[in-house]
């Protein structure tokens, strides 16, 4: 088989560089499907299966387990992605009867934390470990395991690929020693941060909002939101089936916007693979394997673990307020403050398109519309472009303010407001005296409020994923070069340089493309031929 693909790449004359890309393509499916193979084909005493068993177990039961069981293979993956600032884990052994009888506990305290419905969602996230599993021997023994149960507390960072030692004097991962019950539990983590949950909390009740708006350092948990949002309006597309013959062409320019421009790596990914097989996913057309659907539902735009059914950054008091909308302008202005000044029309075009054909609510739309037809001249500098959003949003925010007012709608922790506020950006503002939440009384230095939506909405707003590669044993300076070119790069790539990666991705692309139509075209033939046998 190797054989005839060399023979193939040399008579299609590929660059090597396109053959060494190939190859490593098909070694990466090879082995995944070799990875798949071992999961499902396992003796009946194996890793997989009792897995299986215990989770066909948890299906039965009355009550879902709220902490997330970790084993070796996702561990570091599921500590390094989440939006926790904390983290703890528990070693138990399923064996154990003190730490069946204890599980009930751990339990109460994990459902105020963990999963889509938690009282307090994003702060803690609480896992189990099993260590009588052969594949969790060498995780246990990292973290000095020594008895079951035992609690670890720390960043979800200094987990990953991290390791504990008891006689180990400075470091931020402790062992919690006075967690026996899920009120002692709660009590432990309360002084430990300086909180005040209790077991009976409910959900919007005795919240614990950050909502000092002089803070810049809120913005950045803000990219969960971000990805929140993103797989949330394609949820809402999907749902609705707002994918017609007209409204195509704006969706796919969407998405190659957010390809490029998009502050979250792992949507960039998911958006590129959605666009690769859109003309096929859109019209629900046969794959070729004869009989298999393929259909947009199977994409997941931003990874396997989002939507995660919960706001950061966008978090409301209540439950009908902020979230999504908040979440969708956060995306809107951090893809503005990475457009480059040549493509700043077609971003401000695509925008307006996609809010026009894909927001749900027909009034806030058709206001939007309106704001984008009063734009006569078109955008040269993408200055302009970050500006008139800033603008847009801001009269928006005037509107509501009366609306909710009269209404009594608004969120009382977060009441609109002109933004930024004085305390955020005071260089901002020209005039010391004017009324903050009129904003035809406020006279705007505008470079400095450019500077700042620059500042806020690009540097700020990746800073945790930077953060996190950096405490990672993972290649940072690769990863983090990636970020910069694909999120930041109106601001730290020169034009020449950015030039010549879209002429290289071009002309790579358009020899992936046809690679993957030759590959495809004998897929299908091959398939054909062997349904015709049938």
């Amino acid at each position: 088989m190797l054989r005839l693909f060399f023979v193939s790449i040399r008579r299609s004359k590929f660059h090597m560089s396109s053959v060494v890309f190939v190859i490593v393509c098909i070694l990466t499916v090879y082995v995944s499907n070799i990875e798949a193979s071992s999961s499902v084909i396992s003796t009946p005493f194996s890793v997989g299966s009792r897995s299986i068993l215990r989770s066909i177990d948890r299906d039965r039961a009355d009550k879902p387990d709220y902490a997330v069981e970790l084993n070796a293979t996702d561990f570091d993956a599921v500590l390094k992605e989440t939006p926790a600032t904390y983290a703890i884990v528990e070693f138990f052994a399923h064996w154990c009867p003190a730490c069946r009888n204890y599980k009930p506990q751990y339990e109460k305290v994990a459902k105020l934390f963990n999963g889509a419905d938690a009282v307090h969602p994003g702060i803690i996230l609480m896992t189990r470990v099993d260590c009588a599993l052969k594949i969790n021997t060498n995780l246990c023994d990292k973290f000095s395991v020594g008895h079951y149960p035992m609690l670890l507390w720390g960043p979800p960072s200094k987990f990953v690929s991290g390791s504990w030692d008891p006689k180990q004097d400075k470091s931020e991962i402790c062992s919690i020693d006075d967690g026996r019950t899920a009120d002692r539990l709660l009590n432990w983590i309360n002084k430990k941060i300086n909180s005040s949950y209790a077991l009976d909390d409910k959900k919007y009740e005795h919240e614990h909002f950050h909502t000092n708006a002089s803070d810049p350092g809120q913005i950045v948990r803000a990219i969960y939101d971000v990805e929140e949002a993103t797989s949330t309006a394609f949820d809402i597309i999907l749902d609705h089936k707002m994918i017609k013959s007209e409204t195509r062409a704006s969706l796919v320019k969407f998405f190659q916007l957010l390809v490029v421009h998009h502050p979250s790596r792992r949507c960039r990914k998911g958006t590129a693979k959605i666009l690769v097989d859109f003309d096929d996913v859109s019209a629900n057309k046969e794959s070729p394997i004869v009989g298999e659907k393929v259909a947009l539902r199977n994409y997941q735009i931003c990874g396997k673990d989002v939507p995660r059914g919960y706001w950061m950054f966008c978090r409301g008091s209540k439950k009908e307020t902020r979230g999504f909308s908040c979440g969708l302008w956060v995306l809107l202005h951090s893809v503005s403050v990475r457009v480059d000044d040549g493509e700043s029309h077609m971003a401000f075009t695509t925008i307006c398109d996609f809010i026009h054909n894909f927001f749900i609510c027909e009034e806030c739309r058709q206001h939007f519309y309106d704001m984008c037809s009063s734009v006569s001249n078109p955008f040269k500098k993408a200055r302009d472009f970050v500006l008139w959003l800033w603008d847009a949003h801001n009269k928006v925010n005037k509107r509501l303010m009366k609306e909710e007012a009269s209404a009594e709608t608004g969120d009382p922790k977060f009441p609109k407001i002109i933004w930024p506020p004085r305390q955020l950006c005071p260089s901002c503002y020209l005039n010391k005296n004017s009324k903050d939440n009129d904003n035809t009384q406020i006279h705007w230095d505008h470079d400095e409020v450019y500077r700042f939506l620059i500042r806020y909405y690009g540097e700020k707003l990746t800073t945790l994923y930077k953060d996190k590669e950096l405490l990672t044993d993972r290649r940072p300076d690769v990863m983090l070069s990636e970020d910069l070119i694909a999120s930041s790069h109106a601001v730290v790539v020169p034009v020449g340089a950015a030039l010549a990666i879209a002429v290289a991705s071009c002309a790579f692309g358009a020899l992936a493309c046809y690679w993957r139509q030759q590959q495809k075209s004998r897929k299908y033939k091959h398939h054909l031929h062997s349904y015709k046998k049938i």
